[in-house]
């Protein structure tokens, strides 16, 4: 299982979208909230994904296309 640590970043109108919800229903990834703050204006988490790489990278490609700022902070392969 690989392991990635991500920071988002959201703007007005990404704040509003199921970002999260998503990920969890269309990849195969467990998504974990370990910080947040999020507004009506903006928005920030920090998250860890845990599962296939594949997947991982397929949520994290994702996620680039919703326009919000992503930023890898941690990678493992793992065991």
């Amino acid at each position: 299982m690989a392991h990635v640590d991500l920071k988002l970043s959201a703007g007005k109108d990404q704040v509003k979208q199921p970002l999260v919800w998503k990920l969890c229903r269309d990849f195969s990834v467990q998504v974990n909230i370990t910080k947040a703050n999020v507004d009506g204006d903006f928005g920030w988490l920090e998250l860890e994904l845990e599962g296939p790489l594949e997947e991982i990278q397929r949520a994290t490609a994702w996620l680039m296309t919703t326009g919000i700022h992503v930023e890898a902070k941690q990678r493992s392969l793992g065991a």
